[in-house]
């Protein structure tokens, strides 16, 4: 006890007073790139109603007219097979038909298109035969077509995981020297994703040929962009990457084949990635299942018809002497044409091969799966013959 009072009593001497912390200051900081050139514009960019369509080419009006008529009858036809049973789903794009064909045509043959599962409209305008485009929704034949043949990839029903895919292509195929352009598309709920991020993230630092079209139609399913996202726009998040960011009216069918051109040949020029937002609006529901009047009114869908990219075209075309009335009816008769055609072919049931589970999920079959297809083969030989 003595001792412990005796330590504890002892007097410590403070410590030596240690010299003032200060830090080296760090070499100036700048950033890499100047961000306002990132940035896109304040107002929506536009071509339809302003002097900038006085240099359109009139063929290329006159393209981008037949296949909106086209294309908003195949969606008019694709929603009635949904009723008639036909398809066990269809998301419309009616009302987005000028981003879907512009997309289309902006790329060149030796291009890639990646569509989400609402850009069925996107591939048909690219060349792809219609019921193919409709087959996986329809429930067969694993993605419905041969995706190399008209160069779009399979429709992704997994929000935004198409996007990652894009640059990989877009970027393998710069390192092997091909002049190749990946243009993937996605709705305003992917940016919501970590695809979206990731992909946009890698096509920047690798400056891959890549140009990202997002189709900010108002909804994810039921829930506004508002409720996705504080950013002013989503063309804005383009500058956190380091690529630029464009804004264009999603309905002017002109304007966004512009931009996206103007992208396209930025990206094949070695300039890198864009970000392109089309403002647009969904007028159908988000699908056939879906009651789109339990989240909006009809006046927001009615306010947005009167801005309809076939009614914007057609009127600036009539104005310009470009379209009368025999072009009218010329466009609307073949896109009649083409919903006939569809509408009996979809009617057909489709023949289904039980072999084809083993068809075009490896270019060369592993040893696995020819001993299941062997297996298989087996059975249905031994039930034909019974």
């Amino acid at each position: 006890m003595d001792s412990l009072q005796q330590r504890s009593s002892t007097v410590q001497e403070p410590p030596a007073a240690t010299p003032a912390y200060r830090p080296t200051p760090p070499p100036a900081w700048k950033p890499r790139t100047d961000p306002g050139p990132l940035l896109p514009d304040a107002e929506p960019f536009r071509v339809l109603g302003t002097d900038a369509v006085a240099s359109a080419d009139p063929e290329l009006l006159r393209r981008l007219y037949a296949e909106l008529v086209r294309g908003r009858r195949y969606n008019a036809q694709a929603t009635a097979l949904t009723k008639q049973g036909r398809l066990a789903v269809y998301p419309s794009t009616t009302g987005q038909e000028a981003s879907e064909v512009a997309a289309a045509l902006a790329l060149e043959d030796r291009d890639w298109l990646f569509p989400s599962y609402r850009d069925t409209l996107a591939a048909v305008a690219r060349g792809l035969d219609p019921v193919q485009a409709l087959t996986l929704l329809r429930g067969d034949w694993h993605t419905g077509y041969d995706p190399r043949e008209h160069r779009v990839a399979p429709l992704s029903t997994p929000l935004a995981t198409q996007l990652p895919h894009a640059v990989g292509l877009a970027h393998a195929a710069r390192l092997k020297g091909d002049d190749v352009v990946a243009l993937a598309m996605v709705g305003d709920g992917g940016t919501s994703e970590g695809d979206f991020h990731e992909a946009l993230n890698f096509a920047a630092v690798w400056q891959a040929p890549v140009v990202f079209l997002v189709q900010n139609n108002g909804f994810a399913i039921s829930v506004p962009l508002a409720k996705q996202t504080a950013a002013p726009s989503l063309a804005h998040k383009a500058v956190g990457y380091g690529m630029p960011g464009r804004l264009v009216d999603g309905n002017d069918a002109v304007a966004v084949h512009q931009v996206l051109t103007e992208a396209v040949a930025r990206a094949r020029r070695g300039g890198g990635p864009t970000l392109v937002e089309a403002v647009t609006y969904r007028i159908d529901a988000h699908t056939n299942a879906d009651d789109a009047t339990r989240y909006r009114g009809d006046s927001e869908v009615e306010a947005w018809r009167a801005h309809d990219p076939i009614l914007l075209l057609e009127r600036e075309m009539t104005e310009r002497g470009i379209l009368d009335e025999d072009g009218k009816r010329a466009a609307a008769e073949a896109a009649e044409t083409m919903a006939a055609a569809l509408r009996e072919r979809m009617n057909a049931d489709p023949v289904l091969d039980p072999m084809d589970l083993f068809a075009h999920v490896y270019a060369e079959q592993t040893t696995q799966l020819r001993e299941q297809a062997a297996q298989l083969r087996a059975e249905l030989d031994a039930e034909s013959e019974a």
